[in-house]
């Protein structure tokens, strides 16, 4: 079992989210055997987080009940509250996460409190376009590691843009493993074009047993 650490924020930016959190939750294109995971929301405190989008989250956990080890992946989402202290706690548990060998993934705002921690500094990662970094986290030195793209993964760091959330879940899941190469293929074919023969396409790699509802 791979336990997926979503932490939650007030302001989290509600899209950024949806692509991935939707697929590993529902399982609905794994391939066959491979491995399932559970989610959970974590959050700095058990007060409700309230999301851009108006929506209620009551977390699963606190920080300090986190697990980071090479089963687990934390995803950290944009908002616009990342500059309270309150979420350093949550950093500085990303850190071990790298240190550990398991993934962080982290997009839009997320991805200025890595930068603001040093965690940056010396790897290939993105934001939300040159200079943004610079702007919204003073200690930021890893400018000449920034990759000018959506998403950009780096063994088990994945950082995206707020415009790159639907490569970002591509990256996350095929470092998951739980999707067969092509049915990867067809799925972010689909969504990224709307051409409705990658969705035959996807429907064709799945295996006859597979519950592909919605």
């Amino acid at each position: 079992m791979f336990t997926i650490y979503v932490y939650v924020l007030d302001t989290l930016a509600d899209w950024e989210l949806g692509y991935v959190t939707a697929e590993l939750n529902s399982g609905r294109f794994f391939r066959k055997g491979a491995q399932r995971v559970s989610l959970k929301t974590v959050s700095a405190s058990r007060e409700t987080v309230t999301t851009m989008g108006g929506l209620t989250i009551v977390p699963d956990c606190l920080i300090d009940e986190i697990v980071a080890d090479e089963t687990s992946m934390l995803i950290l989402p944009g908002a616009n509250t990342w500059s309270d202290p309150r979420h350093g706690a949550v950093i500085e548990k990303a850190g071990e996460f790298l240190s550990a060998g398991a993934a962080v993934c982290a997009i839009c705002g997320a991805t200025t409190a890595l930068a603001g921690c040093g965690l940056l500094d010396q790897r290939p990662h993105t934001s939300n376009g040159p200079g943004f970094l610079d702007m919204f986290s003073p200690g930021y030195k890893g400018q000449r590691f920034y990759v000018d793209q959506p998403s950009v993964a780096d063994h088990n760091l994945i950082t995206a843009g707020c415009a790159g959330a639907l490569l970002w879940a591509r990256q996350i899941i095929e470092y998951l493993d739980v999707f067969q190469s092509d049915t990867l293929e067809a799925w972010y074919e689909y969504f990224r074009t709307g051409k409705h023969e990658y969705f035959y396409t996807l429907m064709k790699t799945l295996p006859c047993d597979s519950d592909t509802a919605s």
